[in-house]
């Protein structure tokens, strides 16, 4: 017993198209002349032809660097090794940027002074190492109706804290939670 299978016309299959280069290469360049420079190569100007049997007599690619440079700049290097180092150059600069880093403290409506000045502490050793400190309120249930309380608080802790840091967004109210954020004035590099 066959089973009826619709026939679908899907049109033409396409070939996988492979990812394009990032930059041209060899026969791809499509300049007159060529800045050449590289390892072995003596820098100057050259007709493509000639810089092609220059990279191709050192059994190298010709890369073209910079395709917006008059004449465009190309240089002699074994292209995948070209593209490795530019990878590994990315990875080093990202791994070298910093990641801004915020802490969270957290305060009741009804937040009482000891336990203020402990987060307080916190808040200063956390700004004084070049993080960010992202201070609220929460109101559970009713306690909503303690918000002018809450902003006390949070500007109470802005101006303790005016010494290490300055205040980047003030009282806030979103949703069940007043946010206050306060960023270090020097920050440690």
């Amino acid at each position: 017993m066959a089973l009826n299978k619709p026939n679908f016309n899907r049109g033409p299959r396409l070939p996988f198209k492979k990812k394009e280069a990032e930059h041209n290469i060899n026969q791809f360049i499509r300049a007159q002349e060529v800045r050449l420079v590289g390892d072995n190569v003596e820098v100057g100007v050259y007709p493509l032809k000639e810089a092609l049997a220059i990279a191709d007599e050192l059994e190298l690619d010709l890369v073209e660097i910079s395709p917006n440079a008059v004449p465009p700049v190309c240089k002699v290097v074994d292209y995948n090794k070209f593209i490795y180092e530019q990878k590994k150059k990315l990875k080093e600069i990202k791994s070298n940027a910093k990641q801004t880093v915020i802490k969270e403290i957290r305060f009741g409506p009804n937040t009482d002074d000891h336990d203020f000045e402990f987060k307080l502490k916190h808040a200063i050793k956390f700004l004084e190492a070049g993080e960010k400190v992202r201070a609220y309120v929460h109101f559970k249930g009713r306690a909503i109706v303690y918000k002018e309380q809450g902003e006390i608080l949070l500007l109470r802790f802005a101006q303790a804290l005016e010494d290490v840091g300055k205040v980047e967004q003030l009282p806030k109210l979103e949703g069940k939670r007043m946010f206050l954020t306060v960023t270090p004035k020097g920050s440690k590099k």
